[in-house]
């Protein structure tokens, strides 16, 4: 009966773990459980700078996917794998562009359907529409080659009219024009005669001219009444005419006072910047600041760049121990800096907790015992236990190092499967007891962010092994990377 009692246990908790886990999951993913996996698609970037595995693909501002790995071309170019949530469709005219929410949030991927009578991508085809936009370090360029110009422009200018030279130059300018006044005064002077005889003649045309004259101003005056009939018939015509140029001479009288107004600001700026005044005459002048510009723009870049990499993994993981019929839970969470390096913190509830081994040497006068004799005792107590490692992976293998449930521990996992399968391995417990407990576990994704574990632990220890089974829920959790970001450094 005692048999079928713990039977009956093991099958009933393993189904509250598998209800609660899934009551979990859908409450964390934006995705049905058993929804099956959707549509892998791949695209190329030139820069895929910000990116990892695990960024979001939206579309409208809705999660729709997520990245699925990152790959160097042979051309040089990043190849990143989407895996798309069922029942997403994209067609052949879709585009895809990298797309941040604010200057410290992580980089994802921004992508839209195209025309729905366009034929739909298949699995494993290409997005070929990639918006990639102008990055931090062009605009950077840019703006130091206009700075360049700008100030080649202003020594030249300086070097022009602010050296003896130029001054000397200017006065030649002067002089010429003084002596052209003066010849132009003379050569009137010398052909006054010349001047008297043009008029004259001048004035005899027009005397004998003076009849053709008349005609023409009969002609004139004609005209003039034709055109004042016409001008009374279209009035209203003439007047809105008349309104519509008047408007047009306005703006172009209040265009030409803003375009004088914005020459002066910009007269005004140019000397200031040439004096070295101001920000941007610093900026042309002093090329120590120009550097402590470049300097400190290049380590925000490098910043911004390390914080939008960083992925915050949240692990959630409970065991049931076969022998000992007790249940263990984990909390973890990951620090991925890189796709090849974490920093793990761990929370272990343990109900067998810590275990102590003393040795003691006892002297004693009782006869029925030996004069001196020595007893070894193992304390077990029920406390939390935590973990501190850093890992890195080369390959498909992962090595950890560092602090493993409060006592010095090291472990290599396995992967294989696109990642889906991990065999764990764990040697922890140094100088808690004579000899390291060892653990294995086998992990397996059956759906996306729900492994099924199972394992063995204190694997050398005959009387303490013993056997568990479970289950691990593990997402990114990207609100908790925003509070590590801002969090000051007393909170850690």
């Amino acid at each position: 009966m005692a048999e079928w009692t713990r039977g009956a246990r093991v099958g009933a908790f393993t189904l509250v773990l598998v209800i609660v886990g899934v009551g979990m999951w859908t409450f964390v993913s934006k995705s049905r459980v058993f929804s099956g996996r959707g549509t892998g698609v791949y695209t190329l970037f030139r820069d895929a700078t910000g990116l990892a595995p695990l960024s979001r693909v939206t579309m409208a501002g809705i999660p729709v996917g997520s990245l699925k790995s990152i790959q160097l071309t042979p051309d040089g170019r990043a190849r990143l794998d989407i895996e798309l949530n069922p029942g997403v469709e994209l067609h052949k005219d879709a585009s895809v562009a990298k797309a941040t929410a604010t200057l410290l949030a992580e980089p994802y991927l921004a992508v839209t359907p195209g025309s729905q009578n366009q034929p739909v991508i298949e699995e494993g085809g290409e997005i070929t529409n990639v918006i990639e936009p102008v990055g931090t370090d062009q605009i950077l360029q840019d703006v130091g080659a206009i700075a360049d110009r700008v100030k080649r422009v202003a020594d030249s200018l300086a070097n022009a009219v602010g050296t003896q030279e130029g001054e000397q130059e200017l006065k030649n300018i002067l002089r010429n024009v003084e002596q052209a006044t003066d010849a132009l005064n003379q050569a009137v002077r010398e052909n006054r005669q010349g001047l008297r005889t043009i008029v004259t003649n001048v004035e005899a045309i027009t005397t004998d001219a003076r009849p053709r004259a008349r005609e023409i101003l009969d002609n004139v005056r004609s005209a003039s009444v034709t055109i004042d009939n016409i001008t009374r018939e279209n009035r209203e015509d003439v007047r809105e005419i008349t309104r519509g140029v008047r408007e047009t001479v306005d703006k172009a009288d209040r265009a030409g006072d803003s375009l004088e107004s914005a020459l002066k600001h910009v007269d005004s700026i140019a000397a200031r910047a040439d004096r070295g005044e101001g920000t941007v005459g610093r900026l042309l002048r002093d090329e120590a600041l120009i550097d402590e510009v470049q300097g400190a723009a290049e380590s925000v870049n490098d910043l911004v760049s390390g914080a939008a990499r960083l992925q915050t993994v949240v692990g959630l993981r409970t065991d049931f121990n076969f022998l000992s019929n007790s249940i263990k839970n984990y909390v973890e969470i990951r620090l991925q800096p890189r796709e090849d390096k974490y920093y793990s913190f761990e929370f272990v509830n343990d109900p067998r907790g810590r275990t102590l081994i003393e040795q003691i040497d006892v002297n004693t006068t009782n006869p029925n015992d030996p004069p001196a004799y020595r007893e070894v005792r193992t304390t077990t107590s029920n406390s939390l236990r935590f973990s501190l490692q850093f890992a890195r992976r080369l390959g498909p293998l992962t090595g950890r190092f560092g602090i493993k449930e409060s006592t010095g521990g090291i472990g290599l996992d396995l992967h294989l499967f696109e990642n889906r399968f991990e065999l764990q391995q764990d040697l922890f417990g140094f100088g808690e007891q004579l000899t390291p407990r060892w653990r294995v576990s086998l992990l397996y994704e059956f759906v996306k962010r729900l492994w099924l574990i199972g394992g063995a632990d204190n694997i050398i220890f005959a009387d303490r092994r013993d056997y568990f089974a479970g289950g691990l829920l593990r997402f990114t959790d990207e609100d908790l990377k925003s509070i590590l970001l801002f969090a000051p450094p007393t909170s850690f």
